[in-house]
């Protein structure tokens, strides 16, 4: 089968979140409607590009996988048709790390990818990277109160939206993330 596409990107051998920051600069160049092609080796680009797509309001076509290489296409949808969906509860850090200190029954959901944490984590804070929320939904408690974070809030933003589409009712998304947190930190150097 031979899909057409309007444009090529080449991310082999770019592993996250490369391949979204050369995505999102190749759809500002490519014109309303038309389809991208990126091609990537990073196994976790399918989820990544996939969710990106749906926040950006962006129509994510789907994946084929040839050897080693998965060719993502994406289609620009105009700006008619874009609404970029967004969590509506919204937490601050200063407002999260108060209720840390107050020893809240919470859960601290971070959706940023392994190395991201392992380098820089809030104490006690459950890893489960973004493209790996919707098959370990199970470890999550339904009733429990979630705050979830990533780096900067778009991916705990999605997160956020994907918890609540699944019945999760007491969820927050931390902004402006840990890019800015000053509170205490865990990290696999101390």
């Amino acid at each position: 089968m031979n899909i057409r596409v309007n444009m090529l990107l080449d991310a082999k051998g770019l592993a996250c979140p490369m391949p979204i920051v050369k995505t999102k600069k190749a759809m500002k160049e490519l014109e309303e409607g038309l389809v991208l092609e990126i091609q990537a080796t990073d196994k976790g680009s399918k989820a990544d590009l996939k969710a990106w797509a749906e926040s950006a309001g962006h129509q994510y076509l789907g994946t084929i996988e040839e050897g080693e290489v998965l060719k993502h296409y994406l289609r620009k949808l105009s700006s008619t048709e874009t609404i970029e969906k967004q969590h509506p509860i919204v937490v601050t850090n200063e407002e999260l790390d108060k209720r840390l200190k107050s020893n809240e029954n919470m859960i601290i959901l971070d959706v940023r990818e392994t190395a991201e944490y392992a380098f820089n984590h809030i104490h006690n804070a459950i890893s489960i990277p973004l493209g790996e929320l919707e098959e370990r939904l199970h470890e999550l408690k339904k009733e429990t109160e979630i705050y979830v974070i990533c780096r900067t809030g778009s991916r705990s933003d999605l997160a956020a939206q994907k918890l609540t589409e699944n019945g999760f009712s007491n969820v927050s998304n931390v902004l402006p993330g840990m890019s800015q947190w000053t509170g205490e930190t865990n990290s696999i150097t101390n």
